[in-house]
């Protein structure tokens, strides 16, 4: 048994062990491609390129999600990877069109307003010990940003006239998402 040497005259703490089949399925290995994706979406500046990764990027995270449930492999770990490779795919997007003046300071806060308050949310409910934990599950209305933030991505590179409207677009609809996800946290807490 591997584990952590404890103070002298302790037992040692056992670690858990990864199960790396449960790591790499064919879901998880699809949503975790999107990681590979953002990456190159960095090192790229060709506005084909790009395009070209952002449609693989949608079109790897609709698969992962059908893969599973139509294979029959859902699981936690999955539930995790998934929204994960989502937001560094969106932030590495949106990091690049800001480095290179297609969105200004403020539009990168309101694409990422979303993305910003569930990682607080996340915080705060671990950091405040009185907080009953429910289980944290993908909403309706923030599927629907994630697909308006991929689109509009590949918008902006086709119609950048329209850059502003696009992201104010995806910053109304992340509030309504973000309204949506902290009533639905509330009721969990309740019940």
């Amino acid at each position: 048994m591997r584990g952590c040497a404890g103070k002298r005259g302790t037992p040692p703490i056992a670690l858990p062990k990864m199960n790396r089949g449960a790591l790499f399925t064919v879901p998880n290995t699809v949503s975790l491609s999107r990681l590979v994706l953002a990456f190159a979406f960095v090192l790229v500046t060709d506005t084909r390129d790009r395009a070209a990764l952002i449609i693989a990027a949608g079109v790897t995270d609709f698969l992962d999600g059908w893969i599973a449930r139509h294979g029959n492999s859902q699981s936690a770990t999955g539930a995790l990877i998934d929204p994960f490779a989502d937001r560094v795919f969106v932030l590495a997007a949106v990091s690049a069109y800001l480095v290179h003046g297609i969105f200004s300071t403020t539009q990168f806060f309101i694409f990422l307003a979303r993305d910003i308050m569930t990682a607080v949310g996340f915080l705060v409910a671990k950091l405040v010990p009185r907080l009953k934990p429910v289980e944290f599950k993908a909403r309706m209305m923030g599927k629907i940003v994630t697909v308006l933030q991929l689109a509009t991505l590949l918008l902006v590179l086709v119609v950048p006239q329209y850059t502003g409207i696009l992201v104010w677009t995806v910053g109304i609809l992340s509030v309504a998402a973000i309204v949506d996800y902290t009533l639905a946290l509330w009721r969990a807490r309740a019940a």
